[in-house]
């Protein structure tokens, strides 16, 4: 009899213990933890105003550190090292030890995070705010620790696999030189701020073979006499500037996506601070992936490969600007055409050819069709939190589509512009689906 009760309270400590193992577990792998940490990540590039490239760097890295950590809750999953250039040797999980991957995967991305970035502190103050959720799950101390100490494997090799991606290098270089000559680039109203990052096609790709690996068509032959081509062109921008109806207003401010905009009152000059491009399409992704309701894994494995290739595309498109030197609309317009005339959108502060909107959105378009499905509907809620209402949209391509065109609609890109960009982002996408493979 007192073997029986022995073995019935083994068996019923067990069961308990399996309960409240599983308890925890359902609360710790819950990715939301993932979306809350990359979207922590995204409120300091923007409170820190990083310019659209240098933003679409640091959302390479986190995800790729959240990938590789998340990745090993599930065998299928495949490690990128070996797929990205210059990643190898990526630390795995010691045998016999157990893993909470989604803490891991958020702490890396925190860790990582915290590094690119200026304003330390507000990484960390999120950070052990998650860290004590995490705890509150009632997670065994061993696992919690065991997964902090993955994690921090994790981001250490990130963190050295950026250092040498040339970024370093080239905050040594020179700024960019205005060119003087009439058909080049000049800095624009209202700030008139050098150009952004020119040489940004010396950093290392990701996937890309180099960063010329995709040349858009030949810029349009610049000519400043009525009735040429380029002329015509420019009065299409200021002619579709003139009379937008409003739905092509609604579309132009709802994807400005404009990290810096300059405002003048008076004497008086501030900045109004927007998500960037990149950050447009990562939020995006988040809210597909809790539409889909993709679990931690997934989520990472979208975040990772989304963010690459966003990467890439601002590697590829900022080769082309600084090699054509295109001048803006609003350059020549108020030159040329009409002294008063203003876009509806800021101009940014780099060459006009390609369109990086067109170039992004595309590549992202194509990578998250891939993921999620061509007739993935969704609501785009990304700029809710800058007072501009929800937006939805039958598919990714539909989107890109909208965003692409809504450069043209702002009045601060050419038509050709627009359409080379979008193919550029296509064949971008396209060669990133080839190379990178996150399943067996």
């Amino acid at each position: 009899m007192k073997r029986f009760y022995f073995a019935t309270m083994v068996a019923l400590l067990i069961a308990c213990s399996s309960c409240g193992n599983k308890t925890w577990k359902k609360a710790a792998e819950n990715p939301d933890f993932i979306h809350r940490s990359i979207k922590d990540v995204t409120d300091v590039v923007r409170h820190d105003i990083y310019s659209p490239p240098v933003a679409s760097r640091i959302y390479a890295y986190i995800s790729v550190a959240a990938y590789e950590a998340a990745r090993n809750g599930d065998s299928k999953y495949l490690s990128l090292e070996g797929q990205l250039k210059g990643l190898d040797s990526v630390p795995k999980p010691m045998a016999g030890k157990q893993y909470c991957y989604t803490l891991a995967a958020s702490h890396a991305v925190l860790t990582v995070g915290k590094i690119l970035i200026m304003s330390e502190g507000r990484i960390e103050g999120f950070h052990d705010k998650l860290m004590q959720e995490f705890k509150n799950t009632g997670m065994p101390d061993s696992i919690y620790q065991n997964s902090i100490d993955y994690g921090k494997l994790i981001a250490d090799r990130i963190i050295k696999w950026a250092g040498k991606d040339n970024y370093k290098h080239t905050r040594s270089l020179s700024k960019y030189d205005v060119q003087t000559d009439d058909a080049s680039w000049k800095p624009t109203p209202p700030a008139y701020m050098k150009g952004v990052e020119p040489h940004w096609n010396e950093i290392r790709p990701f996937l890309l073979d180099s960063a010329q690996q995709f040349k858009p068509l030949h810029p349009f032959t610049f000519s400043n006499i009525p009735g040429s081509n380029f002329y015509k062109l420019a009065m299409e921008v200021r002619d579709a500037g003139k009379n937008l109806t409003d739905d092509q207003t609604t579309i132009a401010t709802f994807w400005d996506d404009n990290p810096f905009k300059v405002n003048i009152n008076g004497h008086t000059m501030f900045a109004t601070k927007k998500i960037s491009p990149g950050g447009h399409w990562i939020n995006i992704t988040a809210l597909a992936c809790r539409k889909a309701k993709a679990d931690y894994i997934r989520s990472a494995e979208a975040y990772a490969s989304l963010a690459v290739v966003i990467a890439d595309s601002f590697i590829n498109c900022w080769d082309e600007k600084y090699r054509s030197k295109v001048i803006r609309p609003e350059t020549y317009i108020n030159q040329y055409i009409e002294q008063s005339w203003t876009p509806l959108l800021q101009t940014p502060p780099f060459p006009e050819y390609t369109s990086g909107h067109s170039v992004v959105s595309t590549a992202s378009a194509v990578v998250l069709s891939k993921l999620f499905g061509e007739e993935f509907a969704f609501a785009d809620s990304t700029e809710l939190e800058f007072s501009i209402p929800v937006r939805k949209f039958d598919s990714f391509e539909a989107a890109a589509k909208e965003a692409a065109i809504s450069r043209f609609y702002g009045g601060i890109h050419y038509m050709p512009s627009i359409t080379n960009g979008v193919d550029e982002g296509e064949r971008i996408g396209q060669f990133a689906l080839t190379k990178l493979h996150t399943r067996k």
